[in-house]
């Protein structure tokens, strides 16, 4: 909306009551008038509103929301739609818009289209991508094939196999990609084709309820499954040519490979990993407590690349060559030097995307920049709603599943607040034009500051409820990280990391790599004080999907109305947060192979007995539950009690839950114990509640908690419910009969406890 609209919506705003409603009440006694006039008035006001936000330009950025809808609905499917009976909806409604287009109703049909071309463009593309998935592990497979990416991580290296070959003795199908882990610094190069033995797993389905699906994420990159090699990977010569696609890859991949050997003769430890990262995008080497204070204090976005680290490098080349375009006094006057320089930072944008991997944060920023650049060559205005609406679709038109990536919620919900607060406008405090030349230069650095200050803090609670959701944590001391490191990032990192690319072929890079470095010791510095300031780390509990959704309608409506209907969305956030906080906690987590079991004890914490050492499984169920402890706290294993059939613990109301390793040991606990998770063959008359391995090879891992009614029983929520069937979470063929619904139990005298005696925990798999 331009300015004269938005000064036409505050006159309109200041008009209430309306003068009509006025005379009536000046004719009327006291409170008839006031019942008589505010209503009608008020009513008045919302149309006036309401037209003022259906305007002229101010559909297209809800398009993308709609749209985006559209693809959100296709993941809550519980079975894969027909694709083309999608397609053909979609464009049902398409035409039914297009004969709308002078009709009243074409705001609401074009979003109608949206909402339904989102739902069709993700189901076309998981039917174009279908391939098998894994099901149950294969102990050894011998694989061949090409090399299509490689990672550095802190402990291990790990590649995706394009698998040409596959022989697992006809216990599983061909597989189209898989990712192997191997032993540090010997993951074979970026297109080189390879021989080796590996041990495959199923791709990791969700821990608990509710929680982030990784095997979706495989699922739409074409990874059919995980594993780790077995012995030496053998390189060999191709048997055909790798394609375009793996020739780009190893080409990018050499050259990041170039840089961090360039920058590894330099720096070392975490400084060339974060050096490295901000360059070409590889993270995966930076230690666990770096990493974690980073997220922790705030400056966790420093690390992906996205918008800032585009728009300092398209900043600084379109700076540079517009000053050196600028001291040829002929080019001034005949020369178009600011077009010339925008096209030289979209140049140098572009390659950034290409060297950095093109991640979703990454393609919004290019986009973003791209778009800002390209206003700038036909003297256009750049920042705007549009350029963020024409992003978000071609983003979710190449990769509809980011949409459910925190990457691309939290990336564009910062952007949308950096925005809108453009749009709405800087504080007056900065010095103007018309200031004197003292108040300019008093001003001069406070503009900076609080730029840099307000721009935190908007991103910050912009991007609060999906890190809440996604990481169960929030910020509190965002703004003081980035108060004190961005302007350090900015000015000497950054700038230093595209001077050291430049001086490369010269050989004249390592000074600037080691001015790289001093920048980043400030930043590692400020992220570890930060993160150890009292309350640094904000816990938030789990919560579901629902709280998220009205968040997400509260942000957009705060970022894209104009008129006082966007408080609206503040009182959306209100009724999330409150939603968010007041969701039921699970009493038992049970792990999908059963292994595992946490239950709540008489002191609202966690307890844990299991058969089996997956520490990332259990960080993520204390992240989950807002709690502070590590994976191997002792504490964790208060009132467990185990021996060589199993363990036992008492839930807050005195009813005992056991895990039975053996089929000696499940009758003495169908006996006593108020639920029992059997690794073994129950008893066909167990009195507690049963849950048996065979029910979690088809549910996946369960949540219970107490059914509030007079049973006493269990309201469970699964992983895989009943009648879930989606590409990347199959219905299993052999679905047991008993199923863990909320059945009343039998309470029983418990029994005994035995003595502590962990057992021998088996090899787990680690997809962290």
């Amino acid at each position: 909306m331009e300015r004269g609209d938005r000064a036409g919506a505050r006159t309109k705003a200041r008009t209430w009551p309306t003068r009509a409603a006025t005379r009536a009440g000046a004719r009327a006694p006291f409170g008839v008038s006031w019942g008589a006039g505010l209503w009608p008035a008020a009513a008045e006001t919302l149309r006036d509103w309401a037209r003022a936000e259906a305007g002229p330009g101010r559909l297209l950025p809800f398009v993308p929301v709609a749209f985006g809808a559209g693809i959100a609905l296709y993941f809550a499917a519980d079975h894969e739609p027909v694709a083309w009976v999608a397609s053909l909806a979609a464009a049902v409604f398409g035409v039914a818009a297009f004969l709308l287009r002078r009709n009243r109703a074409f705001p609401l049909a074009v979003l109608i289209t949206a909402f339904a071309a989102g739902f069709a463009v993700i189901a076309l593309k998981a039917q174009r991508i279908a391939h098998p998935v894994l099901a149950k592990p294969v102990q050894a497979a011998t694989l061949k094939g090409f090399v299509e990416t490689r990672e550095e991580r802190e402990r291990t290296d790990r590649f995706v196999l394009r698998v040409t070959e596959m022989d697992t003795a006809g216990r599983a199908p061909a597989l189209p990609r898989v990712r192997l882990s191997v032993r540090k610094g010997t993951a074979p190069a970026v297109g080189s084709f390879v021989s080796l033995k590996a041990r495959l797993l199923p791709p990791l389905s969700p821990l608990r309820p509710g929680a982030y699906d990784f095997g979706r994420d495989l699922y739409f990159q074409g990874i059919a499954a995980s594993g780790f090699a077995l012995g030496a990977v053998i390189t060999q010569d191709p048997p055909a040519a790798g394609g375009w696609r793996l020739r780009y890859a190893a080409t990018m991949q050499g050259m990041r490979d170039a840089i961090d050997a360039r920058i590894r003769l330099a720096l070392d430890g975490d400084q060339r990993s974060i050096a490295t990262a901000l360059i070409t995008g590889r993270r995966d080497a930076i230690s666990t407590p770096v990493n974690d204070a980073m997220f922790v204090s705030g400056l966790g976005h420093v690390l992906s690349i996205s918008g800032y680290h585009m728009a300092v490098v398209a900043g600084v080349v379109f700076f540079a060559v517009r000053a050196a375009l600028a001291l040829i006094p002929a080019l001034t006057v005949t020369f178009p030097i600011k077009k010339a320089a925008a096209a030289a930072a979209l140049a140098a944008a572009a390659f950034y995307l290409l060297l950095s991997g093109a991640e979703v944060a990454t393609q919004r920023s290019f986009l973003m920049t791209a778009v800002v650049l390209i206003a700038v060559m036909v003297d256009r205005r750049a920042i705007t709603f549009r350029t963020l609406a024409i992003a978000a679709l071609v983003v979710l038109l190449i990769a509809p599943e980011s949409l459910v990536h925190p990457s691309f919620q939290m990336s564009f919900a910062a952007t949308l607040g950096l925005v809108a607060l453009v749009q709405i406008g800087m504080p007056g405090l900065f010095a103007t034009a018309d200031s004197s030349t003292t108040a300019r230069a008093a001003l001069w650095g406070g503009r900076e500051i609080a730029m840099l200050a307000l721009a935190s803090l908007v991103a910050g609670l912009a991007t609060t409820p999906y890190a809440a959701y996604h990481f169960h944590r929030v910020t509190p001391y965002g703004v003081i990280a980035n108060l004190l490191a961005m302007p350090v990032v900015s000015a000497m990192v950054m700038p230093a990391g595209l001077l050291g690319l430049a001086a490369m072929p010269f050989g004249l890079d390592g000074v600037f790599w080691r001015i790289m470095e001093i920048g980043i010791d400030w930043m590692i510095v400020v992220s570890l004080w930060v993160a150890a300031l009292p309350g640094a780390i904000g816990r938030i509990a789990a919560f579901g999907s629902g709280p998220l959704l009205l968040a997400s309608l509260g942000v957009v409506l705060l970022g894209l109305l104009r008129t006082p209907l966007r408080y609206a969305g503040l009182a959306l956030l209100g009724l999330s947060t409150g939603w968010a906080l007041l969701t039921p906690q699970p009493e038992i987590l049970i792990a999908g192979d059963g292994r595992q079991v946490a239950l709540r004890g008489p002191d609202g914490r966690l307890r844990l007995m299991q058969s089996g050492g997956d520490q990332f499984r259990i960080r993520q169920w204390l992240a989950a539950d807002a709690d502070s402890r590590a994976a191997d706290a002792p504490s964790l294993r208060d009132g467990v009690s185990c021996d060589a059939d199993g363990c036992v613990a008492a839930l807050a109301d005195g009813g005992l839950v056991a895990l039975s390793f053996r089929a000696d040991g499940v009758a003495d606990d169908c006996a006593r114990a108020t639920l029992v998770i059997a690794l073994a063959q129950p008893p066909p008359d167990c009195a507690a509640r049963l849950i048996s391995a065979e029910l979690l090879k088809s549910s996946g891992a369960l949540a219970l908690r107490r059914n509030e009614g007079a049973d006493g029983g269990f309201v469970t929520v699964a992983v895989r419910p009943k009648g879930l069937d989606r590409p990347w979470s199959p219905a299993p063929a052999d679905v047991p009969q008993e199923s863990p619904g909320s059945a009343p139990t039998q309470r029983t005298p418990p029994r005994p406890a035995p003595v502590d005696a962990t057992p021998a925990a088996p090899d787990q798999h680690d997809e962290d």
